[in-house]
């Protein structure tokens, strides 16, 4: 089904849309005295994971282990270059063909589906990421709520609620009240405050960028693509109304293109010294933990080949993943195929890998699995180690009726990527096919370190089943209660929870963990309540 796009915006509102225009340059404060007083570290975080959790309630997150992979390495290694590089962050991909991204409370940024197909390279989606990254590390969130301390909390509650309402409620014309109440409250209220956080988070976004080791201009190039799809509206995109009202201006683009010349000057200077007369900053010499990071070297690739920022490996990479997020987040299969038909039938320069690529997944989602197979092939000849591809051909193979090769395949790529998420999932979804105790058990064995870091509801979903093949019922129960929490449906995972505890054959240690998940569930599912009754929504499951 298709969701309202609206329901996106108002999640932008309850996260504070920040504006696209930026003329002032003005540096804030690192840290403001009132900021810190917004909210704390733990209520950021719970904010931005209930927002996280309603967004997939409502199907608007792209949950696939690949992409979310890319996504999050990819932002991991500009918060490793940042100001901030031991700071918690969530990166995710919102399915959304609107050109935007966004920063909520607890370290959450959003790079919308559409924002990542529109972008040409991974300098340019590098740039938006850091822009966001720095939206936070600045504080920039903690200071608009401070300065509206008496406004903006009490919309962004009754926001909240209304969304709770539409998530658990029965009323087909939510997305629209959702919008009608979001009208106003947010927007202009914050345009002249957020002008300056703009301009700083273009700064420091670009040292950051810098710092990383990506083209500081990309930021600067990404700037130009959106002013001129903003004059003409095109490409197919939904323009963000937000930047209609406040497009990327001239100066703005002349800022960054300025700051990227001066940092590139820099960077010259400072490799034409001797290495011994650079100082890093203390930070750069200390241990970083990078938690999406499992397998240092390459992100994709087996092979010992450079994946840097700039190397054909990144952007190779890069395009292969921006394809996957075109194919995944699309509603219209038929029109995406014309699309990468026709183009390859008329472009040569068209036929790159990962519009094969793109090519083929679309194939796959349409039933056409040995036409897949045919795109796929000449590109793992070419690249025989690429896990992207080896994936694919090995999903191809299983909706073929090539179960043994598939199963074989998967278990070669399991041994090549150990603890990889997107490779246990997809092998443990094949083997509980099998329905029975022994393929569950090895299913169960290969998702079970997963869950100790995924707030994926698909990796707990697999779990589960496969847990419930392997005989462990309660394990079972217990994921799918997960499942169900992460989703946006705590009252839901809640009821399951309570369920489980009445039965008489629970153990010691089981019964305590259930126990626990119950206390821990039961104040946000009352909070979850209170918000629905203070937005005066009527009628409604208590379902979230």
């Amino acid at each position: 089904m298709r969701l309202h796009p609206l329901l996106l915006s108002l999640c932008l509102a309850v996260a504070l849309i920040p504006a696209a225009g930026a003329s002032d340059d003005v540096r804030l404060p690192h840290l403001g005295s009132s900021a810190d007083q917004a909210f704390t570290q733990a209520e950021a975080a719970a904010y931005g994971a209930s927002m996280l959790r309603q967004m997939r309630a409502l199907g608007l997150v792209l949950d696939d282990p690949l992409a979310t992979q890319f996504i999050n390495a990819l932002g991991y290694r500009l918060v490793s270059s940042s100001e901030s590089p031991k700071t918690r962050f969530t990166f995710f991909i919102p399915r959304e063909d609107v050109i935007n991204s966004f920063a909520a409370p607890g370290g959450y940024v959003g790079i919308n589906s559409g924002l990542i197909t529109a972008t040409q390279s991974e300098d340019e989606l590098a740039a938006v990421m850091a822009h966001e990254i720095s939206h936070i590390e600045q504080h920039h969130l903690q200071r608009a709520f401070a300065d509206a301390s008496k406004t903006t909390p009490l919309y962004a509650l009754a926001m909240l609620g209304a969304l709770a309402a539409a998530v658990g409620g029965s009323n087909i014309n939510a997305p629209m009240a959702i919008a009608s109440l979001s009208q106003g409250l947010v927007v202009q209220h914050q345009i002249n405050f957020t002008r300056k956080d703009e301009a700083e988070a273009d700064r420091v976004g670009i040292q950051t960028l810098a710092n990383a080791g990506f083209n500081p201009d990309g930021m600067a190039e990404f700037f130009g693509r959106m002013q001129l799809l903003l004059r003409a509206d095109s490409g197919g995109y939904q323009v963000p109304a937000l930047l209609q009202d406040h497009p990327v201006t001239t100066l703005r683009i002349a800022e960054a293109e300025a700051r990227a010349h001066t940092l590139k000057a820099q960077m010259a200077q400072r490799q034409a010294l001797p290495a011994s007369s650079v100082r890093l900053p203390t930070w750069e010499t200390t241990l970083i933990p990078v938690p999406m990071l499992r397998q240092p070297g390459n992100l994709f690739s087996a092979a010992q080949r450079s994946d840097a920022p700039g190397s054909k490996r990144a952007h190779d990479d890069y395009l292969l993943m921006r394809e996957r997020v075109r194919v995944l987040s699309s509603t219209d299969l038929s029109a995406l195929a014309r699309y990468y038909a026709d183009n390859l039938a008329r472009h040569a320069a068209f036929g790159i890998p990962s519009n094969h690529y793109g090519y083929a997944l679309v194939l796959m989602r349409s039933g056409h699995a040995n036409a897949a197979r045919e795109q796929l092939a000449p590109l793992l000849a070419q690249d025989p180690d690429n896990l992207p591809l080896r994936l694919a051909m090995a999903h191809a193979e299983l909706l073929a009726g090539q179960r043994a090769r598939a199963l074989a395949d998967y278990a070669r790529i399991s041994h090549d990527w150990p603890r990889n998420q997107a490779v246990a999932l997809d092998y443990a979804s094949a083997l509980i096919l099998d329905a029975d105790q022994a393929a569950g058990a090895k299913a169960e064995a290969l998702l079970r370190p997963q869950l100790d870091d995924s707030d994926a509801p698909e990796v707990y979903r697999i779990y589960g089943r496969a847990a419930e093949l392997a005989g462990l019922k309660i394990r079972a129960a217990e994921a799918f209660a997960d499942a169900t929490f992460l989703s946006g449906h705590a009252a839901a995972a809640l009821d399951q929870l309570t369920r489980l505890s009445q039965r008489a054959d629970l153990d010691y240690a089981q019964r305590a963990r259930i126990d626990a998940r119950i206390a821990w569930l039961t104040p946000i599912v009352l909070d979850q309540r209170r918000l629905r009754a203070n937005s005066g929504a009527a009628g409604g499951s208590d379902d979230l």
